[in-house]
């Protein structure tokens, strides 16, 4: 193909100077037939087209790698096929191509099975009654220590309504107990609900062998209540993408700051209440209050059963040569667990209870996670303060300071105020926080109070006004 500088060559040559088309091919020594293509003929754009020519589309080797591309897909990734692995067996069947050919045949098909597929999303629909529910971590803070907690939310998308219910973990005994709490908060049962793939209900996923199985205990409990269920496909998020986005809402509106609680049951009501706050705001597309919106959607639900279903789980106990048997990772010690052939244990959500042959209750305690805690950094938050002094009395971390710590640090004098922050850290090098606050008569000195308190504050006045059960409530007063 020749330049656009020699085409317009030709072209001024027989155009303009009137030269024939020999005379064209003498004087640029060019072929006749090229002279006479450019001289006298249109040369009109064209879409370039690429014919799929040669030995991948015109002879059976095309064939036999897309049979191979169709097998693999119903496959592991592992296990399929490489490219290099397809063309040592093409060879081996006579193939005269090189690895190349195979590369590009394999990237083709690759690329026209993907134009064929949609590659955006289709919107979903939400018909009324239908429920979405799924796991959000977040934190709270339990007498002075950060506790995990593992928020269960279930939203209805078509009014976006939502529920949820703090519990300790994500275990199928805390996942059924707190999706009985829920049923219970909306006043019914959804018709249908939405899941992705979680430990507690889906012991098979949805794959190339097949749909997604369930496990025994959930099929059970779905069959008691009487919903459906969906599973999503993996990875596909957007699958259930109102409560993606209500777990995200939860977190960021009701945990930024972590709320101080007693126990999970004060922290289910905190949240409950908040909900039935928030169910008063304008949803975000339909134009009408939410609570109006879940008034109507309330109606579709099926009715509670009358008989309570009991979450538990009962297991036969393998016990060490210490008397002692695993649970929750932690090693739970039964005395004379030996002296009887065999002993159950009963897990429930909150607590457990190891049990005899005859039904004998021989131990029962919390389960080891709801003891779980992880201390505030505190002399890295106190030596903050030092140097901002005024920043303790609006600071984030305020309420989390046991009583007397925290009246001990508020006093108005900021020179004083560091002082005491000074203190506190050094008792921090030998004490934790809880220590500081049991000893805070031995550990603080009396001479220090007397003199420089400006407040002149009788620490045992201050202790008997405070609620009888004593200091683990200080912190909401």
């Amino acid at each position: 193909m020749l330049a656009m500088s020699e085409v317009n060559c030709i072209k001024t040559l027989r155009n303009e100077k009137g030269l024939s088309i020999s005379q064209i091919a003498d004087t640029l020594d060019i072929n006749w037939r090229t002279a006479k293509k450019y001289g006298d003929g249109d040369q009109l754009p064209q879409e370039k087209t690429f014919l799929k020519k040669r030995m991948m589309y015109e002879e059976r080797w095309g064939e036999i790698v897309l049979d191979w591309l169709e097998e693999d897909s119903k496959v592991k990734k592992k296990l399929r096929r490489t490219n290099k692995q397809m063309h040592e067996e093409l060879v081996a069947l006579g193939f005269p191509g090189s690895y190349r050919t195979v590369c590009d045949f394999i990237v083709n098909c690759k690329a026209a099975r993907d134009d064929e597929q949609s590659k955006g999303y289709e919107r979903l629909a939400h018909p009324e009654g239908e429920a979405q529910v799924d796991f959000g971590v977040m934190e709270a803070v339990h007498e002075g220590e950060i506790v995990d907690v593992h928020a269960l939310i279930m939203s209805f998308p078509a009014s976006n309504t939502g529920f949820v219910v703090p519990l300790p973990s994500e275990n199928q005994e805390c996942f059924l107990s707190g999706l009985k709490l829920l049923f219970k908060q909306a006043g019914g049962i959804p018709l249908s609900i939405r899941i992705d793939n979680l430990t507690p209900a889906v012991k098979k996923v949805r794959g190339s062998e097949g749909e997604a199985q369930l496990t025994d205990e959930f099929m059970a409990f779905k069959n008691h209540y009487g919903f459906k269920v969906q599973v999503c496909n993996p990875r596909s998020g957007h699958e259930k993408g109102n409560v993606e986005r209500k777990v995200g809402y939860v977190r960021y509106n009701f945990f930024s700051v972590p709320p101080v609680i007693k126990d999970f049951d004060d922290l289910t009501e905190q949240l409950y209440q908040k909900f039935l706050i928030d169910r008063k705001r304008m949803h975000y597309r339909k134009e009408a209050i939410i609570e109006d919106l879940w008034a109507c959607e309330q109606k579709q639900l099926l009715k509670l059963p009358d008989n309570d279903y009991s979450v538990f789980k009962q297991t036969t106990i393998k016990f060490n040569k210490y008397n002692e048997f695993k649970l929750d990772q932690h090693l739970i010690h039964v005395p004379k667990a030996k002296n009887y052939s065999q002993l159950y244990c009963i897990t429930f959500w909150n607590e457990f209870k190891v049990i005899t042959n005859e039904g004998e209750v021989l131990l029962s305690d919390a389960r080891p996670y709801m003891r779980k805690r992880r201390l505030i950094p505190w002399k890295d938050i106190l030596k903050d303060w030092v140097y901002k002094p005024r920043v303790v009395g609006h600071s984030r971390y305020r309420e989390y300071l046991p009583a007397r710590v925290r009246e001990y640090l508020l006093t108005p004098s900021l020179s004083l105020r560091k002082q005491r922050i000074n203190e506190i850290i050094t008792l921090l090098v030998q004490y934790d926080m809880k220590g500081i606050n049991e000893q805070f008569y031995e550990l603080i000195s009396k001479n220090d109070e007397v003199v420089s308190n400006p407040y002149d504050v009788e620490w045992s006045q201050y202790d008997a006004l405070q609620p009888i059960g004593g200091e683990n409530h200080e912190g909401n007063h």
